[in-house]
């Protein structure tokens, strides 16, 4: 094959990789295509190699995370073109970072066999846990999400968490790719690797606490473009007051924003009245919604995206602390950008990192807000004194997307990493329950409006990943570079 139409190959292979994500969820095709990709990358040079990753990149981010569209045209209203060209921008951008992978990698090591079989799947997780955090992070399609729940690699999330993950697929990727070379010592690295996961996946790290609570897990299905207008206010308030008068649960939540007000302007009596159905039943009840709580340092209006509890336990409340750019604050000099937008409550302020579980139910819940869960280091802390895990969302911003299915994955690796059952109540979907495999245990359709009843089994102790969060897999990639560039010296 001509060198020249690598790049259009690589490209292919990125556009085919969201493939193995949900909602499609055939896992071994991301390793299958960035095998391919390192196959590629086998002898290239550092140019050649950065080529190779930014069009793999582009292909992948351009099919996997396309709903961004969605949220900044259809209901963020910029113009369609801007919306277009910023879409086709981020996903550029972002994309430099695998051909930043592939080009270091290339630019470190030479030999063949050592990149392949060591150097481009420590230097590709490495890449994807770097894009987990910088620029407030967005580890949206990382290669270890798409082994959640049912692939044998998904054994190792509790011991290494979803980079960790990433590495082991990233690593059976370069095995793969190196069957040409080293055909033995390939098969026998991926039988290992896999049965070994196989084995993890019948293991428990954590114990069940008490019987299973009844719960209720409210879709009120609002749709984006009604949702903060003022005259759908009094048909959401009585439709969230229905549906949880309507629950028998002990344990009612619903979605982020369910209530379109802020707290100090929902009638008391309103309040009052969903509190002593809670109470009544010896239950509580979580409800998502913005918080005004005075003014900052600045003298400007400070708001929080809150979730907060009504019913027998005293009232508590989580305040969302990783907030979403463009969604909730405006990154240093994009303004412009936000102002050709029409999305509301553009400025949050952040709660404080290490808010503890709620008490709530007889369970201890872990409550997260929408896109928080997508960091999962950032949940250990709560969820290592918690039994349940709770995420309030609404996903309703990116319509009848990939998105909600992607989210749910999402969520599926953070019960995966604590061995925690998972409430997700979202607006318009995918509200389900997800028990401490990630199994989905119950879901309720998307784009239909109703209550997901079930139960829920509270779980107690530490898996080793919430010992020592991404320390372990870090650790491993020194390791595995270290080793390489050992090799690549005597070569």
């Amino acid at each position: 094959m001509r060198p020249a139409l690598f790049y259009p190959l690589a490209a292919l292979l990125g556009a085919l990789t969201p493939l193995g994500f949900a909602p499609i969820g055939w896992f071994p095709i991301p390793i299958l295509t960035l095998a391919g990709l390192f196959w590629l990358a086998r002898a290239a040079r550092p140019g050649e190699a950065f080529r190779l990753g930014w069009a793999y990149g582009l292909g992948m981010f351009l099919l996997g995370v396309s709903w961004i569209y969605v949220s900044i045209s259809t209901y963020g209203g910029m113009p369609v073109p801007l919306a277009a060209l910023a879409t086709l921008l981020f996903c550029a951008f972002i994309a430099l970072l695998p051909g930043i992978a592939l080009a270091l990698t290339a630019r470190l090591i030479a030999a063949p066999e050592v990149r392949l079989a060591l150097a481009l799947p420590a230097v590709w997780a490495l890449l994807e846990w770097t894009r987990g955090w910088i620029f407030t992070g967005f580890p949206w399609l990382v290669l270890g999400y798409s082994q959640a729940p049912v692939s044998p690699l998904a054994g190792y999330a509790p011991v290494f968490g979803v980079y960790g993950v990433s590495l082991l697929a990233a690593l059976s990727a370069g095995a793969l790719a190196l069957l040409s070379l080293r055909p033995k010592a390939a098969l026998s690295f991926l039988a290992a690797l896999w049965l070994g996961g196989w084995g993890l996946q019948q293991h428990h790290w954590t114990q069940a606490t008490g019987t299973p609570i009844s719960v209720a897990l409210l879709q009120g299905n609002i749709a984006q473009e009604m949702k903060f207008r003022p005259e759908k206010l009094d048909a959401t308030l009585r439709h969230y007051a229905r549906a949880v008068l309507a629950s028998e649960a002990k344990l009612i939540v619903l979605p982020e924003t369910a209530l379109p007000l802020f707290r100090s302007d929902i009638p008391p009596d309103y309040l009052d009245m969903l509190s002593d159905h809670a109470r009544g039943r010896g239950g509580d009840l979580l409800i998502g919604l913005p918080e005004d709580d005075g003014r900052d340092a600045q003298g400007q209006p400070r708001y929080y995206n809150s979730t907060i509890s009504l019913g027998s336990s005293p009232e508590q409340r989580y305040r969302k602390s990783h907030l979403v750019p463009f969604g909730e604050f405006v990154p240093f000099g994009f303004r412009w950008a936000v102002n050709l937008m029409s999305i509301p409550l553009g400025d949050f302020a952040r709660g404080t990192a290490d808010q503890p579980p709620l008490a709530l139910a007889g369970e201890k819940l872990a409550v997260n807000v929408c896109y928080e869960d997508v960091f999962g280091e950032e949940r250990i802390h709560a969820a290592r004194n918690a039994t349940l895990l709770v995420n309030v969302s609404n996903d309703a911003w990116f319509g009848d997307s990939w998105a909600p299915w992607q989210h749910l994955q999402i969520g599926a690796m953070r019960s995966l990493e604590t061995d925690r059952w998972q409430l997700r109540a979202n607006n318009t979907g995918v509200t389900a329950i997800l028990d401490n495999q990630g199994q989905v245990r119950a879901l309720f359709k998307p784009f239909t409006t109703g209550t997901l009843s079930g139960t829920a089994q509270g779980r107690q102790g530490l898996t080793p990943y919430m010992h020592w969060g991404n320390t372990a897999f870090l650790l491993l990639v020194a390791a595995l570079l270290l080793t390489a560039l050992r090799r690549a010296r005597r070569r």
